[in-house]
């Protein structure tokens, strides 16, 4: 009888993975839009990121600076919200505007707040187990003169299987000093999603 019972189990464990979904994986370029579900995704953070340093770029505060200070700003990102229903990793997004910034040669960049503490203690350290040679100084960090902060938003509407998905991303640059707001900037994204209906 246990014979028997070991048998079908054997039977139905095959019949179950031979019948369940294969399991299909392509890798695809990184450059190539996949928009399969519809939600905020990594083309979205590239497009939006593009396009609000490049209107960040356009504002007058930038050649005012240089002709105040005689040298390229330094920035900071501060926290990008989230006020959409999804879950947006903002890093990625805070990351590519840090990159397109960056690469564009027109500001400089300090570390973020959270990259900041993990370097202060390597500093920490260097005083007492490196040679004085190559011990990094305590007190020379360079201080921002701007942070930028935003929010992504979103509006979904709905019905019978397909929707319109609304995302606003507002970003405002302001000097650390002052509190003011020197630029001002958004980005919109609507996605209209269709779903076919199911059919047995």
């Amino acid at each position: 009888m246990k014979k028997i019972v070991l048998s079908l189990a054997v039977v139905v464990t095959v019949l179950l993975t031979s019948c369940g979904p294969k399991l299909e994986v392509k890798r695809v370029d990184t450059n190539e839009v996949a928009d399969v579900s519809g939600r905020w995704n990594d083309v979205d953070a590239q497009m939006v990121s593009k396009e609000m340093v490049n209107q960040m770029f356009e504002g007058g505060w930038l050649n005012k600076f240089k002709a105040d200070n005689g040298r390229d700003p330094v920035l900071i990102v501060g926290r990008v919200g989230n006020k959409t229903s999804e879950h947006i990793n903002t890093e990625v997004f805070t990351k590519e505007i840090e990159k397109v910034c960056i690469n564009s040669g027109l500001v400089e960049f300090v570390a973020s707040s959270s990259e900041r503490d993990e370097i202060r203690q390597e500093r920490v350290e260097q005083q007492s187990n490196a040679s004085m040679e190559t011990t990094k100084q305590i007190g020379n960090e360079t201080g921002a003169d701007f942070m930028l902060k935003g929010v992504v938003s979103s509006i979904e509407d709905a019905i019978d299987g397909k929707k319109v998905v609304y995302y606003q991303t507002n970003m405002e640059l302001i000097n650390i000093e002052s509190n003011k707001k020197v630029w001002v900037g958004d980005k919109k994204i609507k996605k209209f999603v269709s779903q076919g209906k199911w059919k047995p």
